[in-house]
């Protein structure tokens, strides 16, 4: 699941209010992970003491990991899901699941 060769893609909710900075973020937690990893990657963003807070989580194998980051561009709140395909990964916020 999520092998770097694979094609990723986001959705136009993303691309409007998640900086980039933010989504090659994600992209790269899932690429460090353990193996093996599960076909759905959820993102909870949130703000706290002008640091944005990244809480990565998925069910099988269970994984959870909290990474703290200085505020890029513009500090945002929202789930994110990263969906593995088969043949390509999207992700899209949680409201346009």
């Amino acid at each position: 699941m999520f092998e770097p060769e694979k094609k990723r893609y986001l959705t136009r909710g993303v691309d409007e209010t998640i900086p980039v900075e933010l989504q090659l973020f994600m992209w790269e937690a899932i690429d460090h992970m353990p193996e093996p990893k599960d076909y759905l990657q959820v993102f909870e963003l949130s703000v706290e003491n002008c640091l944005q807070v990244v809480r990565h989580t998925s069910e099988q194998p269970k994984y959870d990991m909290t990474y703290i980051l200085p505020t890029v561009e513009s500090a945002v709140t929202t789930k994110i899901y990263c969906i593995d395909s088969d043949t390509y990964c999207t992700m899209l916020l949680a409201e346009e699941y």
